[in-house]
């Protein structure tokens, strides 16, 4: 899992962003798309937005770039695995006409039932890997910008009061991930700090403790 970490970024060309389309334009602020929208549904936002989450000021102080690269990688895993499952049904009409062995279909069902366990455990990963962490003007909310089980992004939004500082953690920076919790328990995600850029120092650290204090 580190050499992946390390060389999905670098693997990951110009013109492989490029074809990667809306998911590459989630994750790039640079691109001028406003975050916003991926909260809630998909229809155009009003012009009046209620006073929230969605209206404050965020600044960016963690991000993990290849989060894209894992978005795209979750995506081609749930359109493999619904392929292999829909071709049970085609494989037992197929056996039914006397054209596949009945040994051949326990091997597709033996082989999509992995790639639904695949996809569960995959699934469960990615939707709590850590792609951007902002926090507001104020310094009172976090959000953590994750994937969702498609693929796609989606932004949890977290009372920094509620978070457990990386100080108080068992994990440690040089490990392959650090988890980020909540004092409530009731989410946590996983955070490669080591293949991560932290791009506010100052912000970061009121929120998870200083870096100098986690060696």
């Amino acid at each position: 899992m580190a050499a992946l970490l390390v060389a999905v970024p670098r693997r990951l060309a110009p013109t492989a962003v490029a074809r990667a389309g809306p998911l590459c334009r989630r994750w790039c602020p640079a691109s001028g798309v406003d975050p916003r929208r991926w909260l809630g549904s998909r229809s155009a936002p009003s012009k009046k937005s209620p006073p929230g989450p969605g209206t404050e000021k965020f600044h960016p102080v963690y991000r993990f770039h290849a989060i894209r690269a894992f978005g795209l990688l979750s995506q081609l895993k749930v359109a493999q695995t619904a392929l292999t499952v829909l071709a049970l049904p085609a494989g037992c009409y197929w056996h039914s006409q006397g054209l596949v062995p009945l040994s051949s279909l326990y091997l597709a069902g033996g082989v999509a039932g992995f790639a639904l366990a695949m996809l569960c455990w995959m699934s469960y990963f990615f939707r709590r890997l850590v792609g951007i962490l902002y926090v507001n003007e104020a310094g009172t909310v976090l959000r953590v910008a994750h994937l969702t089980f498609w693929g796609w992004r989606q932004d949890s939004y977290w009372p920094v009061a509620d978070v457990v500082p990386l100080t108080e953690s068992r994990d440690r920076p040089q490990e392959l991930f650090v988890r980020i919790q909540q004092y409530s328990g009731k989410e946590t995600f996983y955070l490669p700090l080591r293949y991560g850029r932290i791009m506010d120092r100052e912000r970061f650290a009121r929120v998870f403790g200083a870096l100098d204090q986690l060696k």
